[in-house]
């Protein structure tokens, strides 16, 4: 049994009451709610591992519910699968932008919700019992003015933390880990999120422009190969 904690936030009662006899059954501990107000209040008193998020909801919508999550030092770490059944890629490139860790289009299969639960979870526990360990210092990648630490999930610039989503800090971390190294979007892709991730390479592109935005001048390391992809200056 899990016994992780998921708070499901879904307007659809139908839905609601599948997810959480579903989850349940599989050993999570599971909170509901109709609305992104009602959520946002639970977050604010309650620890959850995951957030189940649908995106059409009535008042707060669900982007607004992550981009108040991800901006919080209090829930920032807590994992986010957006349910939604807006399957344009400008909606779920919105999302992964905000911090988002994975999402689901609307009809779903039950079975691919569960791996892809299970399997963000085991990624973000993977990360959590890391930081700390003095082996982690090991891991660190030190390139140019570029300071990476995988363990604590930081990245400082001229000594100064610059602030990433967990999709643009697995992009940098992936790229700066082999300088020189031509990664494919789609490679990206694999690499960040994972094969079989049902999303268009186009979306890295998205992805690679807010990460530039955010380093700033060091973002004259991330060069673009044309026609290719992208490479992290050696």
């Amino acid at each position: 049994m899990s016994g992780e904690s998921v708070l499901i936030v879904e307007d659809e009662g139908d839905i609601r009451d599948l997810l959480s006899y579903n989850l349940g059954r599989e050993g999570y501990r599971i909170t509901s709610v109709a609305s992104g107000e009602e959520a946002l209040a639970r977050l604010d008193s309650d620890r959850f591992d995951l957030v189940l998020l649908d995106l059409m909801l009535p008042g707060i919508d669900g982007l607004s519910v992550c981009r108040k999550l991800k901006s919080s030092a209090k829930t920032e770490d807590v994992a986010v699968v957006m349910l939604t059944a807006k399957g344009e890629e400008p909606d779920i490139v919105a999302g992964l932008n905000l911090g988002a860790d994975d999402y689901i289009t609307k009809p779903f299969s039950l079975k691919v919700l569960l791996t892809r639960i299970r399997a963000v979870l085991r990624r973000t526990q993977a990360v959590e019992s890391d930081s700390g360990r003095p082996e982690d210092r090991e891991q660190t990648v030190a390139i140019h003015d570029l300071l990476i630490h995988p363990g604590r999930h930081q990245v400082l610039c001229n000594n100064k933390p610059v602030e990433l989503t967990s999709t643009e800090f697995r992009v940098l971390r992936l790229l700066a880990g082999k300088p020189g190294w031509v990664f494919t979007r789609q490679q990206i892709l694999d690499g960040v999120h994972g094969s079989n991730y049902a999303i268009t390479d186009r979306a890295v592109d998205v992805q690679i422009v807010g990460l530039r935005k955010k380093l700033g001048p060091s973002a004259k390391y991330i060069e673009t190969v044309r026609g290719v992809g992208y490479r992290f200056k050696e």
